[in-house]
């Protein structure tokens, strides 16, 4: 289901303008608005009257409404004072300025001077410090629908971490520098709340979950998953698995997680001797939350800016070996069943000296992609992103799996907004959060309004 996006919505236009004219772009704006899936509220068109009349009606109409964003619509000339007067109320909030068109008519142009409202304003809310994008519609090349739906899915994802809170489950996997966060500095910038907890506590509610409970999941996978090479280990590493599971996802609801990270190799693998690549599935399956492994907390904040900025349930995918042309990502573990091709395939498989568990061995969906990570560098947070086209990977193994070696879900990412040097040069941590489609202006946009740096 596609997420509903909240938007204030208030056109301008000077006093001498034909009020139908104004009327006719307004209600075009508004179409295209509803088209894009956003709700928005409407707060008329203002005008330079004296006194401020509409002004004042439409901060009335605008007031407590919640918004992501305010998309201020000029539909033609109007002095300055006359926008600022609503907007500087809402200075705190997003904001989309976007200039309308003239039209053709008896094989001339006409125009109500769009343009000279909207330059005469970018340098203004530039000045006052207004976070806002300015786009402009020209009569050759119709409405900016793109950029327009771009910023409002990025004012949304900001909007959604503000009330956002990642559970992890430890600290520092591995040991591992990149994963770490620090959590006052993110939620000052982001919004995130970061939370950690125990592992003896999902352990503790392990011993609570319900053997109904147990046996709706696992015959959810019998259905659902084909499972490989299936035994009695199978079938017990199974109900592990789902009471796993569903003693995190009761933490998950107590406190209102919308991603989780667990201690994976320090903590699942090595002190409770199960790989935990059938608990994340599990997790984003029933929870609807977004997973990854190893307290990697700054790829969890990743997977919740692209998971609100476009709906989708985002992978994550490490890097394993660098070509000319193309870059080799996979994951030991598992990839959540909307990025499956085809089944979900899981195996009974073992690492080196860590217990056997169920490893998902499923395709990748191949597609246009966009890789991003946040990371922290010098004292500010940044994104390291890039778009490519991600396709089938050839046959390869990684080196320590029990014989036969598993083929690991995969891609071959074939970047084309950098090369392959110039990825090498800017990249921010092992693991990168796949999405499908090109949202490079998404990004930007994200990041401008958000004051991160971009890589």
């Amino acid at each position: 289901m596609r997420s509903v996006r909240k938007a204030g919505f208030v056109c301008f236009g000077e006093v001498n303008t034909p009020y139908e004219r104004l009327k006719a772009k307004h209600d075009q704006a508004w179409k295209l608005l509803g088209k894009l899936g956003v709700e928005a509220v409407d707060a008329g068109i203002v005008l330079d009257d004296p006194g401020y009349g509409t002004a004042q009606e439409a901060i009335r109409k605008l007031e407590g409404g919640g918004f992501c964003c305010l998309v201020i619509c000029v539909a033609g000339w109007i002095p300055s004072h006359a926008v600022i007067q609503v907007t500087d109320p809402f200075r705190h909030i997003p904001m989309l300025l976007w200039g309308l068109c003239g039209w053709m008519e008896n094989g001339h142009i006409v125009t109500t001077a769009d343009q000279a409202g909207t330059t005469a304003l970018r340098p203004v809310f530039e000045e006052m410090g207004y976070r806002f994008s300015y786009v402009y519609s020209t009569m050759d090349q119709g409405h900016p629908e793109e950029r327009i739906d771009s910023f409002i899915r990025a004012a949304y994802a900001l909007q959604r971490l503000r009330q956002a809170k990642i559970g992890t489950m430890g600290y520092r996997d591995m040991l591992l520098y990149g994963t770490q966060c620090e959590g006052t500095s993110l939620r000052h910038v982001l919004g995130i709340e970061t939370e950690p907890f125990e592992m003896l506590e999902m352990v503790q509610n392990a011993e609570k979950v319900s053997r109904a409970d147990i046996e709706t999941w696992k015959t959810y996978i019998d259905r659902n998953w084909c499972i490989l090479n299936r035994d009695a280990g199978a079938e017990e590493t199974v109900e592990r698995g789902v009471r796993y599971a569903l003693a995190i996802g009761r933490k998950v609801e107590e406190r209102g997680y919308d991603a989780v990270t667990l201690l994976d190799v320090d903590g699942m693998k090595k002190l409770l001797g199960f790989p935990p690549a059938m608990v994340f599935m599990l997790l984003n399956r029933i929870y609807g939350v977004q997973v990854i492994p190893e307290n990697d907390i700054l790829g969890s904040a990743t997977q919740l800016l692209m998971h609100f900025a476009t709906d989708q349930t985002v992978p994550y995918l490490e890097y394993y070996e660098f070509f000319k042309d193309c870059l080799l990502a996979g994951v030991p573990d598992f990839i959540p069943e909307p990025a499956a091709d085809g089944p979900v395939t899981m195996l009974p498989a073992a690492f080196g000296l860590l217990d056997s568990s169920l490893l998902n061995v499923s395709r990748v969906k191949p597609g246009y992609v966009t890789c991003s990570r946040l990371l922290y560098r010098k004292g500010r947070y940044a994104m390291h992103f890039y778009t490519g086209d991600a396709k089938k990977p050839p046959v390869w193994e990684e080196c320590g799996w029990d014989a036969p070696a598993p083929q690991l879900p995969s891609l071959a990412i074939y970047p084309d907004s950098c090369t392959v040097e110039e990825f090498a040069q800017k990249v921010g941590g092992q693991h990168t959060i796949v999405s499908y489609g090109n949202h490079a202006e998404l990004i930007r946009t994200m990041c401008r309004l958000a004051d991160l740096d971009v890589l």
